[in-house]
Order: structure tokens, then sequence, then C-alpha cells
């Protein structure tokens, strides 16, 4: 597994980057350009750009938190950096960061950016609107900076920055984000949505799905003739329904938010698109 990004994020899809990089190789999109309107971590993306199977890749989300944060990797990295490198890793600030969090209207893209980046690694399984590791009192096994090496963090950060140039990136509704780009993007595209969970959505994201957003999201992505594209979900009879007819593919995936836990989640294939033969796309 690769870890180019500096994002914790639950769910964990930098997992299956390899069966990713396989899609693109039975596919011959080699030098194309991929999509993710759902970034979150953008673990996928980052490998597919840092190991030169995409040219090009177009990140996108909805949280202005996640945004900014991306934002000030790609356009304002020497402040980040200096931010992530002089500020200490304690309740102080921890408090400091959550208050910005509240408050997001108000502060700077850096502002926003650096806080989102702190909770991401201060708190348990990465949730921003989490708890703290270690607990408020610090008595747990972990403590807040357990998961917060600042020098590994920061070197990522900027090999991201090195690939700035081919790095594009919205703040769009994902379905805003398909009528943005599609007059603009190569026929070798490859979309790879990752919706919001359907059980635990609104347990781990500020901006979750209803039923019916599930439900528009999935008639906008059939109407993507032009180009191939996967969608990833936990596995819910809802869910399946909404995407019957596409070839899919079920598996297991060990989840860390709250408690270590193990999950079904199903993947959607668009018509057309070769699928690499595996009964389990995170162990490619």
């Amino acid at each position: 597994m690769d870890f180019h990004s500096p994002l914790r994020y639950p769910g964990g899809k930098g997992k299956i980057a390899g069966f990713i990089h396989k899609v693109f190789e039975k596919n011959e999109l080699q030098d194309g350009y991929y999509v993710e309107p759902y970034a979150g971590g953008a673990s996928v993306a980052l490998s597919l750009l840092i190991n030169e199977y995409a040219s090009k890749i177009i990140i996108n989300d909805l949280d202005r938190s996640i945004y900014t944060f991306w934002n000030s990797v790609i356009n304002d990295t020497e402040n980040l950096c200096r931010l992530i490198n002089d500020t200490n890793v304690n309740r102080k600030h921890w408090k400091i960061q959550k208050e910005i969090q509240r408050n997001k209207a108000k502060v700077s893209n850096l502002e926003l950016g650096f806080s989102t980046f702190y909770l991401n690694r201060a708190n348990r399984s990465g949730i921003i609107n989490g708890g703290i590791i270690g607990g408020v009192k610090q008595t747990g096994e972990w403590k807040i900076d357990a998961r917060f090496n600042k020098k590994e963090l920061i070197s990522r950060i900027e090999r991201i920055a090195d690939y700035k140039d081919r790095i594009k990136l919205f703040n769009l509704d994902a379905l805003h984000l398909i009528d943005e780009i599609q007059k603009d993007i190569s026929k070798k595209t490859l979309f790879y949505f990752d919706p919001p969970y359907y059980v635990k959505g609104k347990d781990l994201y500020v901006n979750h799905y209803k039923h019916g957003d599930h439900e528009i999201i999935a008639k906008k992505i059939a109407k993507l003739n032009k180009h191939k594209w996967i969608v990833s979900y936990d596995s819910t009879k809802e869910i399946k329904s909404l995407y019957k007819g596409y070839n899919k593919l079920e598996y297991k995936l060990n989840y860390s938010a709250t408690t270590a836990t193990q999950g079904k989640e199903i993947m959607f294939f668009s018509n057309g698109l070769n699928v690499p033969n595996t009964k389990n796309p995170v162990k490619i």
C-alpha cells in the first residue's frame, strides 16, 4: 500500500490503489485522466499520479474543510508546512483547531486547511468531528501525537506540491463537477465515485447523503456513457438496487473508526470496463 496522502480517512481507500492500477492497465488508460468527485484523503488519486499511471488527476470535495486543506497543499505549501512544523501537538492547540472548525466561515483558507490537517492527525480514526486520540485527559495507550510524525507528513506534502501542475482541484457538489469537467477531459478518463457510506455516512462525514441523494447521483453516473467509471459503497440492499444490472464485486474491508471492525463493501463498474480478475481488490 502506498502512503502518499497526508490525511487519514475512514474507509482507507488507499488499500485499493493497486486494484485501480490494474484497471488502468487492462483498459489502456495510462497517461489518461483520473477523477475523484469525493476526494477525501485522495489516496488512490495520488498513487496513480506519483506512480505515473495518470497524466492528470482531478480531485473534488464539497466539504470546505477538506477543500482548503488540499488548496493549501497545492497553492500555499510553504506556509502550511511552516504551521505544521511550528505548532505544538497538545490539547491547547487541539482546542484552538476545534474552534476554527466551528467558525470556518470566518477564517482564511490556510487557517481552515491547517485546522483540518491537525484534527485529522490528532483525532481518532482521522474524523474531524471525532474525539482526541488518548482522550481529553490523555490517559489512553496512545497520545494525541501518535499519528503526527511532522517530518514524514511535511515530506508527503512537499512531494505532492511537486506535482501541482498535474492536479486540478474543485470545491463542488459531485453532480456539478461532472457537468463542469466533461467537455475538457480526455476520453482516456476513469471516474472513481466513493460517495458517503449509505449506513454510517452521517457519523463519518460532514456532507452525508440521504437515500434521495444516493438515488440522484446513481442516475447521474448512469448517464456517463463516454467515460469509464467505478462506484464503491458499503454493501446494502438499497445500493444494490440503485446499481442493479451493472457488473459488481463484493469484498471485505477493515475499518478503524471508533473500534476495529470488518465490513462488506461493493464496487460497481460501468458497462465495457475490463475488470481485473480478483475476489478481493484490497489484496492486489
